[in-house]
Formats: structure tokens, sequence, C-alpha cells
């Protein structure tokens, strides 16, 4: 929904409209149930009767905010009419501080040292813990300085490239080599390669390597220069892999099944679940997040991952120190997620886990 057609809503609707929605999706949000009119006549702060809310509700459902799932049933949000409360009338005010306690507690600064990953499945975790749907971060591989790199001679014409980080991965690759090369021109390749790269990442070593190699060709000789640039190769691919390698993590999923209402749509459910797995959407859906600061809101069909699960996804970016944007994290749930209380949470988590990744 474009932000015209907000305005264009809220322009229509009266002080009476405006509170009969507001409940309408303030209940749905609750609870998921729908809500009549003789209801809506109790817990309205105006005197409305009845018939008038039917009045109401009536002009409602024709501008598609609301919709009756039952013939003779109260009145449920349209995902329009969520996104219209989203845009335009719900209020977002700061973490309570009883959620930043739970965050901090779980989370904070006074938690033992852990690993990036570790950091980032607690981030998860405690994400899906404390909105009670599943707890989602996106994070691309990172670049680690390099400790060394080795040639071994696997068979006549193949050898294994062997790097090692200096946080103890350790990555493999296969290249070809000319049949019959002496093991000295392995030993003189790993030696000129190790003295070029240790300390640095892998973009920094390529382009540094190759310019030593650009100027100092004619010092090593010919089958040396060519096995040099075979593991400049092989490391244009794995830093291409890495580049392109997103890790997603997701946490939580068992908080979907909980506190499931009569007459709710299993299937739908089961449809989520697929969506989850069906990681290289989730993946694409969550990095165009990555494009912009600040919390954003996807409200069932409005992505077409979770058109068939009417899901929604609140999510936001996580900066390096440098204030790049590293990831993204937020929580999933069904569209009567209560958007106005996960907003400060995911904001401030996202806060959170940029500083401690810094």
């Amino acid at each position: 929904m474009m932000a015209n057609d907000n305005r264009l809503f809220d322009q229509d609707l009266d002080e009476r409209s405006h509170q009969v929605f507001r409940r309408i999706v303030e209940a749905y949000m609750d609870d998921g149930s729908p809500v009549g009119s003789r209801n809506l006549s109790r817990s309205l702060t105006i005197n409305l009767s009845p018939a008038s809310i039917r009045n109401v509700m009536s002009d409602l459902e024709q501008m598609g905010l609301i919709y009756a799932p039952h013939i003779s049933a109260g009145r449920l949000p349209t995902e329009r009419g969520l996104r219209f409360f989203v845009d335009a009338m719900m209020e977002v005010g700061d973490l309570d501080e009883r959620a930043r306690q739970q965050i901090d507690a779980q989370f904070g600064a006074n938690r033992p040292e852990h690993s990036g990953d570790t950091l980032l499945s607690d981030a998860s975790r405690m994400l899906s813990g404390v909105s009670k749907g599943a707890g989602l971060v996106l994070t691309g591989k990172r670049e680690v300085p390099l400790k060394h790199i080795e040639f071994v001679r696997i068979e006549d014409g193949r050898a294994l490239v062997v790097l090692v980080a200096q946080d103890g991965a350790v990555e493999n690759r296969i290249i070809d080599i000319p049949k019959g090369m002496p093991a000295a021109s392995l030993i003189e390749a790993s030696n000129y390669l190790n003295e070029g790269l240790r300390g640095r990442t892998l973009p920094e070593a390529r382009l540094e390597l190759q310019q030593l190699l650009d100027s100092q060709r004619r010092e090593l000789n010919d089958l040396t220069a060519r096995l040099v640039e075979a593991g400049l190769a092989t490391w244009a691919g794995v830093n291409e892999g890495a580049r392109n390698a997103q890790n997603l993590i997701v946490r939580g999923r068992a908080n979907l099944l909980e506190n499931l209402e009569q007459g709710e749509d299993l299937d739908r459910i089961r449809l989520l679940f697929e969506d989850l797995e069906s990681k290289s959407d989730l993946i694409e859906l969550l990095g165009s997040a990555e494009t912009g600061d600040g919390v954003r809101i996807f409200i069932g069909s409005e992505n077409s991952l979770f058109s068939m699960s009417g899901s929604s996804l609140v999510v936001a970016p996580y900066h390096n120190a440098e204030d790049n944007i590293v990831g993204v994290l937020g929580v999933i749930g069904p569209t009567r997620l209560n958007y106005g209380r996960i907003i400060p949470v995911v904001d401030y988590t996202a806060q959170l886990l940029g500083k401690m990744l810094s």
C-alpha cells in the first residue's frame, strides 16, 4: 500500500471509525479472534450502539480494511487494513524497561565471551523468546585474516591448496598443476605466497600478491609463477564464494505452533515451515532489508514468499565498527504479530548486536 492510500483512508475515517477499527486490530493482535458489534460496544471509549457499530463496520469493510471470516461472525483486519494500521495509526514507543532487561540479561554486555557464530545464534534465540515468534539472523560470511597457505601434491598434475585463517577456519581447493612439477616449486610457491598474505584478508592478499607477481615475475621460474597464479585464481574463487555465501539462522519454530486458536488453519503453519525451509528465497527477502537503515515490516502477501502462509516479518539491519551493514535480524510470525511491541525489540537488538560485533 502506498503512503497516499494511507492518507486517503485517514481522511475518510472519522473518530468513531478510527476507534472501531483500532479496537478490531488490537483484538486481532491479542488473540486472533474476530470481534462483533456487541463486544465492541462494551470496549469502546465512546458511546455507540451495536447497530451504529455495525454501520461503521460495513463502511470499513467496503474500504477493504476489515472482513468477515465466516457468516454471522465478527470482523478481522485484512492485510491492507494491517498495513494501514501500521503505517498510519500505530504508535511505536521506546522499548519498555522489562523487555530491555530481558534482552540485556540474555544477550547483553555482561554475557561470557563467545565466537561470532555463537553470538548470532544466541541473538536469534533471544528474539524468538522475547517475541514468541521465530527469530531470524542473516549474516554474510566474514572475511578474516589469513595465516598460512600450502600446496600439497595429491597426484601427478593435481595439487591441494590449503588456506588457513587466523581464526582456525580451513579452506581446501584442488587445482591443476603442470605434470612433473618438482616438489621444490611447490615449496617455493608456498613460501612466496605466505610472505605476502599473513595477517591480510583474502581480498587484501590477492591484490598485493598480484602486484608483487607482476613486478617480480622474472625472479621466479616459470613453473613457480604459474603455480602462484593458480593459487591467486583459487583465492578469487574462495573470495567470490565468501561474498555470495550468507548464513541464515532460524530459532523458535516451535513458538509458531503455540496458542493456535480454534479455526486457525494449520495448513498455514505448515506452509510457513515450508517457507522457512526455502532458505534461498528467504535470504533474498532479508537481503532487501539491507538497502537502508531502520526497521522494515513485510505483511502477508506483500511479498511472494509468504503469500500462501499469511505471515509477517519484522527486520532491521545491523552494522559493524565501520558502520557498514553486515547482516539482518528480525522476527517472523503470523500477521497478528504485535508490531508495536516487536519493532522496538528488533531495533534495540540490531543496535546491541552491532556494538557487540564491533
